[in-house]
């Protein structure tokens, strides 16, 4: 894994001639300490960063699913931001469509989450307006930290009392049939998670968008191409203008970009 951007500022033995790192395996301390979280400041509860993968056409899911347009170097970076996260959320189909099970603990980084005060590992979030989630299912069955369920307050009491049956925590996030964004950043930060991660998908990331919540996107973009009429990465109601975000690191493995950006 190469560093385009930005340039180390002092020469190290394992950049070339070229003025980029030698092709190499990141360790996972160092994708750790490359994509640590930024240090809280006094107006800012929480910090919701993104993380998706794209084709270079757009697509964000080949087949429904996005492990066809991904690598085991989007994946040790997949794990990683999960490692460092508090909690972990994702819409209802993403959940469905991509299998999803429990957080698992990762030894690499058990120490480093205790010294930060976090569980030894990441609640996984599902937002779910209809709550049509299959309950018997490991994500809510057997986690190692209760699942949560964000909904809104005009949920069928039925679904969310099937979740409640199987172990999952229901947070009420908005009046109506759906979640608010900035209404459930703020329940998460009140169960003490500050340091969010979400992975789509494409609706539930345009509406993060949309409300003007997000603070960080990781975007792999995949050497390939794949064609036909696949999602991308946000979807939902354009905003009225369009958001500038600014580069803050580059990473290359094998064609594949790890890009991160930040809002300006």
């Amino acid at each position: 894994m190469r560093r385009l951007f930005p340039v180390p500022p002092v020469p190290d033995p394992t950049v070339g001639p070229g003025g980029s790192e030698s092709d190499r395996e990141w360790s996972l301390a160092e994708l750790a300490d490359a994509y640590a979280y930024p240090e809280p400041d006094g107006g800012r509860k929480t910090w919701l960063r993104a993380n998706m993968v794209s084709t270079l056409d757009g697509a964000a899911q080949h087949d429904g699913r996005s492990q066809p347009i991904s690598s085991a170097a989007d994946m040790r970076v997949f794990g990683t931001l999960r490692a460092l996260a508090d909690v972990v959320i994702a819409g209802a189909e993403t959940v469905r469509q991509e299998g999803y099970r429990p957080a698992r603990v990762r030894a690499d980084f058990a120490e480093a989450r205790r010294a930060a005060g976090q569980a030894p590992v990441p609640a996984i979030a599902v937002v779910s307006a209809s709550l049509e989630l299959d309950f018997s299912l490991p994500l809510f069955t057997s986690p190692l930290a209760p699942t949560l369920v964000l909904t809104g307050a005009a949920a069928a009491p039925e679904r969310i009392a099937a979740a409640e049956r199987a172990g999952a925590r229901v947070v009420i996030a908005g009046d109506g049939v759906g979640v608010d964004p900035a209404r459930a950043l703020g329940a998460l930060a009140e169960l003490g998670h500050t340091r969010l991660l979400t992975e789509g998908g494409p609706r539930l990331l345009g509406q993060f968008v949309t409300a003007g919540v997000l603070d960080e996107l990781c975007l792999t973009v995949s050497p390939m191409l794949t064609a036909g009429d696949a999602q991308r990465i946000a979807g939902g109601p354009a905003v009225a203008v369009p958001q500038q975000f600014a580069l803050v690191s580059l990473l290359e493995e094998e064609g594949f970009l790890f890009s991160r950006y930040r809002r300006d």
